[in-house]
């Protein structure tokens, strides 16, 4: 059976009332006003700087076309601080402002297999992922630990 406006596949109003004859109007339910309360968001909601270090490899390419596609990659988004690279992984830190962690992860999860065409990226696998709020970030800087910040800023060897 064919889908028609205001009903699913089956037929069946997807609001699970009655079916309506054509130009009746609906009644909107639970739509309330919206105050200037409203509109400021919650603390979990502010946006929040993550730092995200992807890694990724795969077969050996060639070194001169890993490094123009990380170079693409970083021209079209200039969001990325660093990429390290060889013949057959490579490392792409960069901050990333998301809600939460799951919403940065998600993000960076994406990042490699949207941009392999557009970049000329190696069809490499992820195989590792980290991702830390600011202050996580710098308090392991301060303490000797993590990767050091990204200097200098660009795409190089490892």
């Amino acid at each position: 059976m064919a889908a028609f406006r205001g009903h699913g596949t089956s037929g069946v109003p997807r609001d699970g009332g009655a079916a309506r004859t054509p130009g009746e109007e609906r009644a909107l339910t639970g739509v309330t006003e919206v105050t200037e309360r409203d509109t400021y968001e919650a603390p979990g909601d502010v946006p929040r700087l993550w730092h995200v270090t992807l890694s990724v490899s795969g077969d050996r390419a060639p070194v001169t076309e890993v490094r123009r596609a990380l170079e693409q990659l970083a021209h079209d988004h200039p969001f990325l601080l660093t990429s390290r690279y060889a013949g057959d992984h490579a490392e792409i830190r960069y901050w990333e402002e998301a809600r939460d962690l799951h919403d940065a992860a998600a993000v960076a999860l994406r990042l490699w297999g949207e941009h392999r065409h557009t970049a000329g990226l190696p069809p490499w696998e992820i195989v590792g992922l980290e991702v830390v709020d600011r202050e996580t970030y710098h308090q392991r800087v301060a303490e000797g630990y993590g990767p050091p910040p990204a200097t200098p800023v660009g795409v190089h060897p490892f």
